[in-house]
């Protein structure tokens, strides 16, 4: 089954899109510093070099926050608090460079056993070094069924900007299902603290 590239906007059934029960999804996200034009060469480049131009590494932060019905934050896991209180979250670490290939950082939701007073989890990024996102390129979250590691939808983050932060997913319950929605709007803050009035309007 094909991933879905979910436009701004959109929503789909994960589970009519995984073709089936899903259980436990992986929601990752993958990033790159832009290349500059370094000096220094490969240690230079390796170790950034100090200061923050662009090119360095950027330390991104995903981030998960769960609300109730009344939209009141219930718990947030990110990289300072790795798993929810009830369990059901778990963040796998921080990535502080973006280096390498595939998803820099993971937040992993066993949709079955997150609690049943949470409507929402909305998926954050923010730049903790505090690079704008001009700085950053090749910028996605996807959701993976964990059982099968197969992708089933992808929402790339393509806005370049002056925003250090992106509201990018909610998934939430509908009708006894999980939905999930690329809300893919910017924000600014370095930590999700900053972040969580923004996200509010969005839910």
């Amino acid at each position: 089954m094909m991933a879905i590239n979910l436009q701004k906007g959109q929503k789909i059934s994960l589970a009519k899109e995984s073709g089936g029960s899903l259980s436990k999804v992986i929601m990752g996200l993958g990033w790159d510093a832009k290349k500059s034009e370094k000096k220094g060469g490969m240690l230079g480049g390796l170790f950034g070099g100090g200061g923050s131009s662009v090119g360095d590494s950027i330390d991104l932060d995903a981030s998960c926050v769960l609300f109730d019905d009344n939209n009141k934050s219930v718990d947030v896991v990110y990289f300072g608090h790795l798993k929810s209180k009830d369990g059901s979250i778990t963040h796998t670490g921080d990535n502080r460079t973006g280096a390498g290939d595939g998803d820099d950082e993971q937040i992993i939701v066993d949709l079955d056993k997150v609690p049943a007073n949470v409507k929402s989890l909305v998926f954050t990024v923010n730049s903790f070094t505090g690079q704008t996102f001009d700085a950053v390129e090749n910028a996605y979250c996807r959701m993976v069924d964990s059982s099968s590691k197969a992708e089933i939808a992808r929402y790339t983050l393509s806005s370049q900007g002056p925003h250090t932060a992106q509201i990018m997913a909610k998934v939430y319950r509908h009708n006894g299902e999980w939905k999930m929605h690329a809300i893919g709007e910017n924000g600014t803050g370095r930590t999700i603290e900053n972040l969580l009035p923004q996200i509010i309007p969005h839910l």
